[in-house]
Order: C-alpha cells, then structure tokens, then sequence
C-alpha cells in the first residue's frame, strides 16, 4: 500500500535544502531583495506543489449536534478543501485521527462539491461497501483509504464519491461511497481493490443508498468480496 500511494508522499527534506541553495544562489551575501526579484522564486516554490486530480473536501459530523437538529445530515459541516499533496498532509497531519474522536463522530473526505448525503445528485444512485474494526483501530485503515482515493490508485475512480469513518461505542467503521450501485462490475472491483490496498481479510458487502433509504435496518448487502 505505501508504494501504490507514492504519488502522494510527502516532499522530502533534501528537496527543501535544494530549494534553499536555490535562494541562497541567486543573491550576493548580505544583498536584499526587491519586490520583484523575490517573484521568481516563490513561483518556482509554488511550480514544487503536486496538484492531484481532484479536489477534496473534509467533512465533519457533530455528535453534539446531531440530537438537535431538525433534518437529518443539518450537522454535518465543511472543513476545509484541499487539491495538493502538500495540503493534504499539513491537514491530515493537524487533525484528530479517528481513534481520538469522541463516540458519535464522524469524519468525512468527498470529491469537491459532492456532499456526503444520500440526497446529493452524485451520490443518489450510488451505494457504499464497509469495513469494520474494534474501537482505536480505525487508524491505519483510514489513511490507506485516503491515500488510495487522493492517489488514484482505483481503476475505477470516477466512480467513487467519497469515504467516510465512524466512530461508535463499540466498534469503528469506514464507508467507501460510489455513484454508480448498479455497475456491479465496477463496484466489486473497486471492493476487491480496498481490501488489498487494507490487507483486510474479512469479507465486506456493498450496500445501495436507495435500499438502505426504503429499508433502513433491514436492508441487505447486494454484493460481497
């Protein structure tokens, strides 16, 4: 899984130092620079950022909000976008991962401007496959996931929307959302796919939004890998 995700690693200190002999060069000891020949170099810095092919926005759920409010998904709020490796990681690196989010929460990263609800125009027709996992170790799980899903690494990533993870009392659970349930080839691959980049062993099912939304509990998995 970390060699499918390269495209998304972090810069490496050895290209900071090369950035910085880069600027130390193109001044004499002592020189200050003018407002316009500082330009060039922050255009080089800005050249350095690796754009990813979607933009990508965090969601959070509030567990605190949730009894109060008036239609379902009213407390689910917008973190913050991101459409680079390097924002990626300076956010995943300054929030809270799953295990240290309180019971209630949850906590999710969908393509830009698709909403993490059922009723989105991307998302009613689709459907989610599920893993689940004891409480505190939703972890790993949850950055593979992102990584795969930022990185590309499915062969079918135009159909995926988003995941999600929750945390509950006594388990933690990762949802991955796609678009299109009733493209079963599309949808097993990309089951197949998640659990390989996981290492995950149990067998997980998908579910359709349109099934869960009619049924509730008592809907069924219609595909398992």
């Amino acid at each position: 899984m970390v060699g499918e995700a390269a495209t998304v690693a972090g810069p490496s200190e050895e290209e900071g130092r090369e950035g910085e002999g880069e600027l130390s060069e193109e001044l004499e000891e002592g020189e200050i620079a003018e407002d316009g020949e500082a330009e060039p170099s922050v255009a080089r810095r800005v050249a350095r950022s690796h754009p990813l092919e979607y933009s990508w926005t965090f969601w959070f759920d509030n567990p605190s909000a949730k009894s109060k409010q008036v239609a379902w998904g009213s407390s689910i709020r917008s973190v913050h976008t991101f459409a680079t490796v390097e924002d990626f990681w300076s956010l995943y690196n300054n929030i809270r991962q799953p295990s240290k989010l309180v019971v209630g929460a949850d906590f999710h990263c969908f393509k830009y401007k698709i909403e993490p609800k059922w009723e989105d125009p991307v998302c009613t027709n689709g459907g989610k496959w599920t893993i689940s996992c004891a409480r505190g170790k939703s972890d790993t799980f949850w950055l593979h996931t992102l990584l795969a899903m930022i990185g590309e690494q499915f062969d079918y990533g135009d159909e995926i929307c988003g995941a999600v993870v929750s945390v509950r009392g006594k388990q933690e659970k990762i949802a991955l959302w796609t678009k299109n349930a009733a493209n079963e080839t599309a949808q097993v691959n990309i089951g197949r796919q998640w659990k390989e980049f996981l290492d995950y062993k149990d067998t997980i099912g998908f579910m359709f939004h349109d099934d869960a939304k009619k049924l509730d509990k008592a809907a069924k998995n219609r595909y398992t890998v």
